[in-house]
């Protein structure tokens, strides 16, 4: 009868505990979808004010119900070099506190109608046509799995206070002394750093507090731990990254692992607190527990441990914002910089970012504007070249940025493809393919930037000169793609969808002039002012420059959707 009861348990503990995480997973991304864009300006409006930046990190978290995905996100940003190390510190204190809203959420007695909800917005999801209805029902969809899975776990855990192994089993890590606290602050983090969320842990101690199967000081210091435990995952993050997003990732720990050791210390006259808080507040003990059904549990224990939560999250924040900056120079020393021999990437783009696409995809167009000024750095260093002034090191230069611009469009694809493998916006989807085919397009210009400069070359080795009409028409053809790509790149830097009709009429000027200068070259070979070999060199120079124009008019075109 025993081993029935064990494995109805663990079906419905293991069930419940799957629900739950999925849950939380689609309460992050429809939220992230419904409120992408507010996110992005959300962290970009993080200053190096450490109240702005704490309160931008709670409002996230809030938002995305995950302080692991808000700590994810903000390595990844550090890695990108989009934020600084004390705005991240700032940041990540925040998060902290925004993660505590989870436990508030458990806290509400609704798990009843957590099936429902879920059947209601699962069918709103797959039926609504409005992107925007379907992703906020999404969430709400998410939330329902919250509540159902939390009912499952409350419910598979009621059997333990029958079985006295578990139950002796338990008694072992009970808080009686100094050494019992740090044993269930252990355990706290362990479970943790395995599940990698903080979110299920509280769920799970809720719902053996809830049963009856540990007492409030139990399921105190096991969240204590909790916080501990979820580190993990953002240590995990700032692996091979660079040593400022490492840095943050430490400070994350820092901030959990001294608060936690702190608050340990105290740990009775704080648990005494949150008790005399809660009877004050409601009139009623922790341990107090509620007959219903024949059934007997004690949810005030699960508003007691959101207490527990919050109170240390919101005092350990109020200890450490002071100390930003000397906690920033800290790191500094724990984790010098050290000098890199190469770099294996040539973008900032950071997989990490792919916990939030509003904000990846925003990067990765600072990657695209990054390779329109490269083009326009080749055009001028063309422009010097073809002046006479140039010398080898320009020539260089030139060669280098097209092998660089290849790499960059490969990581721009690889990272924006990736990204779209995910659940995303239409807007943001969209944004991410036309931000492949541009990085394409800036790519084959660079090519034919690279083509005129060996027609140069070839001609240099072959001991040939350009008539000075011919050059005169290749300077002229060539400031005039120059100042077009310039004014495409001002395009794709501003999102400017409205600049097709210049860049058209523009184009069909410079293809006409290109086709005048072929024209006039023409006569110069029928008259033998130029040589066959020279004739060929030439119109190939002056076509580069009219496929040029077409990939700056393509991207033109890509911005105003019509390709």
């Amino acid at each position: 009868m025993e081993s029935k009861v064990i494995i109805e348990m663990v079906f419905s503990i293991v069930g419940g505990l799957g629900i739950f995480l999925y849950g939380m997973m689609s309460i992050s991304e429809g939220m992230q979808a419904v409120a992408g864009e507010r996110l992005r300006k959300l962290i970009h409006a993080v200053t190096n004010n450490r109240f702005v930046a704490c309160g931008v990190g709670s409002l996230v978290t809030s938002i995305i119900q995950s302080s692991s995905i808000t700590t994810i996100i903000v390595v990844g940003m550090v890695n990108a070099g989009i934020m600084t190390l004390t705005q991240a510190i700032g940041v990540i204190y925040g998060a902290n506190i925004g993660t505590t809203v989870t436990a508030w959420i458990l806290v509400i007695d609704i798990g009843k109608y957590g099936l429902p909800m879920l059947g209601v917005f699962a069918m709103i999801y797959l039926f609504a046509k409005r992107e925007r209805i379907r992703y906020a029902s999404m969430a709400i969809m998410g939330l329902g799995m919250v509540f159902f899975g939390l009912e499952l776990m409350k419910n598979g855990f009621a059997p333990l206070k029958e079985l006295p192994g578990f139950v002796s089993w338990f008694s072992r890590f009970s808080p009686d002394s100094f050494f019992g606290v740090l044993k269930c602050v252990l355990v706290g983090t362990a479970v943790t750093a395995l599940i990698q969320s903080s979110s299920a842990t509280i769920g799970i101690t809720m719902g053996l507090a809830f049963n009856g199967v540990i007492d409030f000081p139990t399921a105190a210091a096991l969240v204590l731990g909790q916080n501990v435990g979820t580190t993990i995952t953002a240590f995990l993050a700032s692996l091979g990254t660079a040593t400022n997003a490492r840095r943050a990732a430490l400070a994350h720990t820092l901030f959990n692992v001294i608060g936690v050791f702190w608050i340990t210390i105290f740990f009775f006259p704080y648990i005494k607190a949150v008790e005399s808080f809660v009877s004050w507040n409601g009139g009623i003990d922790a341990a107090t527990a509620v007959l219903e059904n024949g059934i007997t549990t004690y949810p005030h224990a699960m508003k007691s441990i959101a207490l527990t939560h919050t109170f240390f999250n919101v005092l350990n924040t109020i200890v450490f914002l002071p100390f930003i900056q000397p906690l920033a120079k800290l790191l500094m020393i724990l984790i010098p910089e050290k000098a890199r021999i190469s770099r294996p990437k040539l973008t900032t783009l950071d997989v990490r970012l792919f916990e939030a696409p509003a904000l990846g995809i925003e990067q990765s167009k600072e990657e695209l504007v990054r390779m329109g000024k490269t083009v326009n750095e080749m055009m001028d260093s063309l422009h010097q070249i073809i002046m006479g002034r140039g010398g080898k090191e320009t020539e260089e230069f030139i060669f280098k940025q097209e092998r660089e611009l290849d790499v960059i469009q490969k990581e721009i694809v690889e990272f924006v493809g990736h990204m779209m493998t995910g659940i995303i916006p239409r807007d943001v989807a969209e944004r991410a393919r036309w931000q492949i085919r541009i990085a394409d397009e800036f790519e084959s210009i660079s090519d034919y930037i690279t083509n005129i400069l060996k027609f140069h070359l070839k001609l240099r080795d072959e001991q040939q000169q350009i008539t000075e009409e011919g050059r005169k028409a290749i300077l002229d053809l060539h400031e005039t793609t120059s100042e077009y790509i310039g004014t495409i790149n001002e395009a794709v830097i501003n999102s400017n969808t409205d600049m097709l009709i210049e860049a058209e009429g523009r184009g069909k000027f410079i293809t006409s002039l290109m086709k005048k200068y072929r024209g006039e070259h023409i006569e110069r070979v029928e008259q033998g002012k130029a040589s066959p070999i020279k004739s060929l060199i030439f119109t190939d120079m002056l076509n580069s420059y009219r496929r040029i124009k077409d990939h700056g008019l393509n991207i033109a075109e890509i911005l105003a959707g019509e390709k």
